[in-house]
């Protein structure tokens, strides 16, 4: 081919672009709208297969179809979006609400009135219903709806923008919605389907880039070979490694809706072992201490596991639903009110503190049980409610406790043990509470040597040594190896008192919190965590009913009481001079409140004070906020020194990536169809840059590009990399200053690309090149 015919030929190309016929373009657009399907593929398993998958994709055809023809007939590409818009509109009119449209597919005010009346409807399906989701119409309004907008997004940042990757990105972030919402296992199909889709796209948008004459003298069997090699390689890693690892499991006995729930199973380890936690509740009380919220509890246990009560319940409106609590008579009860907010957890059981006796101010149909004292959704769930436990607390003191047998239930299960039970479980229990007189005194025993420095707290160890659970056999490995979390130590606890013949059972709820700051009602806030799921033990004692315990090492308040008034479940004030079994100063072991430093630790008031904040959580905030103000700068160095690398190595193109990054920094339009040619005359003529240099990287950049394989110079990169680097410092030394430190913080070049509608506009600011 001659050099005439090359030049003809760009010529023609320029003129194409021009019209807005950029090669590749079609396919681009087949590209955005495969990925685009590949995306909803996810949503079957949360509503199911209807109208609607074919109505999305038909809409997404609709807008990319739009947008595609928008740009062949050469308008500017802004029109692309709003043809879209139009399309995306009249689609959803005339399918979903034309009898309230002009001529079915054109909206009125009445149009506008029934959508929003759908879409407040299709969320509370979506928050009170359970997936699959029944296709029902206004879930079909929303979905289709929603594929739509995302359509018009996508049309815009892949055609208009050429920015494919940032679409990819948000693209899999939608497509992960369903996985987070209903855990399950991976769909690989689905998974595959999206990764070669979004390879797709983005090799498609690249060869959209590429100048045809460029691609025939570059193109090599090597780059393609080893671009699907990788991509083949990453897909096949993926697929092979992904079902080897855990899966995610949904809650048991969530409620309607989305969110963490509450796991009864006591397979607690793998809720709390989750990378991150969230905020699930927010509760004030009136009580001195903020008090634990349970669950449920679990009384029956066989040797494998424990399982959840099946309680009868009554219809909680009715007067009394929990029951009073009955204590001796001689034991005081003191009133307690605590209002929890949820946050975020989806759960048929609701959390309360012990004793409860009423509830109030809960939207649905909820049922109580008076048998352990829960609350449990007979439709519906947790999620949104905020509501008002009212609790009768017993506050026996320490004689009276100590004076008392556990007993008082008629209730075998609450005793039995199975037959092979190891053998461990009985020794330790008998050696560890051999000098105890009293059954309060052996518990106390029993809670203080788990707290004490022979255990320790680990979400990790027991995963490790295969003792992750709670039978008989996982508590025989925990008393050996003495680590574990909350559910090895409710269980052996409670399966060491039953040795001794004491009721027990397990309790299923949530840690106190952390008091975040703020104050209602001159009630302090606290904060609890998803990380604050817990399982704790309690023992059942004749003329004050059920008192919790906490042998759990580092965590909670240990259960005393005192010679005056005592909660259970609390350390109170006189403990360490009236317990002649106080011990000394150990971790983990009760909390000496008679100790200034101590007391303070237990005070609600005192997390989140002023007073004796650790700095070291503010300073870390302020150098991650340093960090990532630092990246984008840190980033476009890295990115130059490569470009100046592969310059030195003869890369031309290299070189005149670092000129068009210069100037997309400073603000300098690069519109698609000027010539490298056009262009480094305009920087000269311009913006600053000597037109020596200038002269010269344009004629090293035109023979790169047009020049036959295998005639270039070797030196041709360094000359060209000589030139790039004279016109980038006269170019950035030529705009004003804020404009310089701006490209210096925050260079636009790692975003926009030269080419796309960003970087075609001039700017009109005044801090712009000059």
């Amino acid at each position: 081919m001659s050099r005439t015919e090359t030049a003809s030929e760009a010529r023609s190309e320029r003129v194409a672009e021009r019209r807005g016929r950029r090669p590749g373009l079609i396919t681009l657009g087949l590209a955005a709208l495969g990925t685009l399907i590949a995306a909803l593929i996810p949503v079957l398993r949360v509503v199911e297969m209807g109208a609607w998958f074919l109505g999305a994709a038909t809409l997404a055809t609709g807008i990319l179809g739009a947008g595609v023809l928008v740009r062949r007939t050469g308008i500017a590409p802004a029109w692309a979006s709003l043809v879209g818009a139009v399309v995306w509109v009249l689609f959803l009119t005339g399918v979903f609400l034309g009898d309230t449209a002009l001529l079915w597919v054109i909206p009125t005010p009445a149009t506008v009135d029934a959508a929003a009346l759908v879409i407040p409807a299709a969320m509370d399906e979506i928050v009170r219903g359970s997936a699959p989701l029944n296709a029902t119409f206004a879930l079909s309004f929303v979905i289709v709806g929603a594929m739509g907008l995302l359509a018009l997004i996508t049309d815009h940042v892949v055609l208009t923008a050429r920015m494919p990757l940032l679409a990819s990105i948000g693209i899999v972030a939608v497509s992960l919605i369903p996985a987070i919402a209903v855990p399950g296992r991976v769909d690989v199909t689905a998974f595959v389907v999206l990764a070669a889709m979004i390879l797709f796209l983005l090799r498609a948008e690249t060869r959209a880039r590429e100048l045809p004459l460029v691609r025939a003298s570059e193109r090599r069997a090597g780059v393609p070979a080893t671009a699907l090699g990788i991509a083949a390689i990453g897909l096949v890693v993926a697929v092979a490694v992904t079902p080897l690892l855990p899966q995610p499991r949904a809650a048991v006995a969530t409620g309607s809706g989305f969110g963490p729930g509450i796991d009864a199973t006591l397979a607690l380890g793998d809720d709390l072992r989750r990378p991150a936690d969230v905020e699930v509740l927010q509760v004030r009380s009136d009580a001195s201490i903020p008090p634990y919220l349970r669950a449920t509890t679990l009384s029956t246990f066989e040797g494998d596991e424990w399982e959840p009560d099946r309680v009868r319940t009554v219809p909680l409106e009715e007067e009394g639903a929990l029951g009073a609590v009955s204590v001796a008579e001689d034991i005081t009860l003191a009133s307690t009110a605590t209002t929890v907010d949820v946050v975020n957890l989806n759960s048929i059981w609701l959390p309360v503190p012990w004793p409860a006796v009423g509830v109030d101010g809960l939207d649905g149909d909820w049922g109580a049980a008076p048998a352990n004292r829960t609350v449990i959704a007979q439709s519906g769930g947790s999620q949104g409610q905020e509501y008002t436990v009212r609790a009768d607390v017993p506050r026996p003191t320490l004689e009276q406790v100590r004076a008392l047998p556990s007993a008082g239930t008629e209730d075998d299960d609450l005793r039995a043990l199975p037959a092979d039970i190891p053998e461990i479980i009985t020794t330790l229990a008998q050696e560890v509470t051999a000098e105890a007189a009293t059954d309060y005194d052996r518990l106390i025993a029993l809670q203080r040597w788990f707290r004490g420095g022979d255990f320790a707290y680990s979400l990790d160890a027991p995963v490790e040594e295969g003792f992750d659970g709670s039978g008989a056999e996982a508590v025989a490995e925990f008393l050996e190896q003495r680590e574990g979390y909350c559910v090895h130590f409710a269980s052996a606890f409670a399966l060491m008192a039953r040795t001794m013949d004491m009721p027990s059972r397990i309790v299923i709820g949530y840690l106190p919190g952390t008091a975040n700051g703020d104050v209602i009602d001159a009630q302090t806030v606290y904060s609890v965590t998803s990380n604050q799921l817990h399982a704790w033990p309690e023992v059942h004692f004749e003329g004050i009913g059920w008192i919790p315990f906490e042998p759990t090492a580092s965590l909670g308040v240990p259960t005393g009481f005192s010679s005056g008034t005592g909660i259970p479940g609390s350390v109170t004030e006189n403990q360490a001079e009236t317990d002649p079994q106080a011990p000394e100063a150990t971790p983990g072991a009760p909390i000496d409140v008679d100790d200034p430093a101590e007391s303070d630790a237990l005070s609600p008031g005192a997390v989140g004070g002023a007073d004796g904040q650790n700095p070291l959580p503010t300073i870390g905030v302020v150098l991650l906020v340093l960090g990532i103000l630092a990246l984008p700068a840190f980033v476009h160095r890295m990115r130059l020194g490569r470009q100046r690398a592969r310059a030195e190595g003869g890369d031309v193109s290299a070189a005149w990536a670092m000129v068009q990054d210069a100037a997309i920094d400073v603000g300098i339009g690069i519109p698609p169809s000027e010539s490298p040619r056009a262009f480094a005359t305009r920087l000269s003529d311009r913006h600053g840059a000597p037109g020596g240099a200038a002269a010269t990287l344009a004629t090293e950049m035109e023979r790169a590009s047009y020049a036959p394989p295998g005639s270039l110079d070797p030196g041709s990169g360094e000359v060209a990399l000589a030139a790039a680097e004279d016109v980038r410092r006269a170019v950035r030394a030529a705009a004003s200053p804020a404009r310089r430190l701006l490209a210096a913080l925050v260079p636009r070049s790692l975003v926009v690309r030269p080419g796309s509608a960003y970087a075609t506009a001039r700017s009109k600011d005044p801090l712009a090149a000059r």
